[in-house]
């Protein structure tokens, strides 16, 4: 977890603590759980073609398959943040694109942490009752993508040329995942509504 992303979490008035395979922490201590961005999600765990071209970490992976499993488990609300929405899309049974270049061909290759692309929000999500907007500029560091959804998911936003940028899990549990980076946009209000609520969420879900 970035120092952004734990920053958003603190001004959400939460707390937060950042698990790596070399400072592990005991998970079923946590009350919701953030998954940022980072390398690419190993192809083997949705039968994607494997690359020797990109850089995989097998030890993370496994990592966040397990504390999606804990939160499967205990009903934690879940923020996904690009390969976090990408590995909680493969937790439910969901596939990626492993390469969107192949894919979206005609889709301009975007990389920046500046709000240069355009996405619809998809009217009726959470993901849109948070953002309070049909469509919004966020920033792109992503080559893979969201395929098939996983199981009980649906789209909350995609882009102009039809590419996947925002999941959701119908139910009244927190699972929403997004392409882009809500922590890097730090001074729009609206992205930090996506931290803002997770809180809520966990709060909601302690209270229970």
């Amino acid at each position: 977890m970035t120092f952004l992303n734990r920053f958003a979490i603190w001004r959400a008035g939460g707390r937060s603590v950042c698990i790596t395979w070399d400072n592990p922490y005991p998970i079923d201590k946590l009350d919701g759980l953030v998954i940022g961005g980072g390398d690419d999600i190993s192809a083997t765990l949705y039968g994607g073609e494997v690359s020797v071209d990109v850089r995989v970490d097998p030890k993370r992976d496994q990592i966040e398959l397990d504390a999606l499993e804990i939160a499967e488990r205990r009903g934690m609300p879940v923020l996904g943040i690009c390969r976090g929405s990408q590995i909680m899309n493969v937790f439910y049974g969901g596939t990626l694109h492993s390469e969107i270049r192949d894919i979206y061909k005609d889709a301009p290759q975007i990389r920046t942490v500046l709000p240069r692309k355009c996405v619809d929000i998809v009217k009726g999500t959470r993901l849109r009752d948070l953002l309070d907007v049909d469509h919004c500029y966020v920033n792109s560091l992503h080559h893979q993508a969201v395929d098939t959804l996983g199981d009980g998911f649906e789209v909350a936003a995609k882009d102009e040329h039809g590419m996947i940028q925002g999941v959701e899990r119908k139910g009244k549990r927190f699972l929403l995942g997004v392409q882009w980076h809500p922590e890097f946009l730090f001074w729009q209000p609206r992205q930090q509504r996506l931290f803002d609520q997770l809180v809520v969420a966990v709060e909601e879900s302690t209270s229970a």
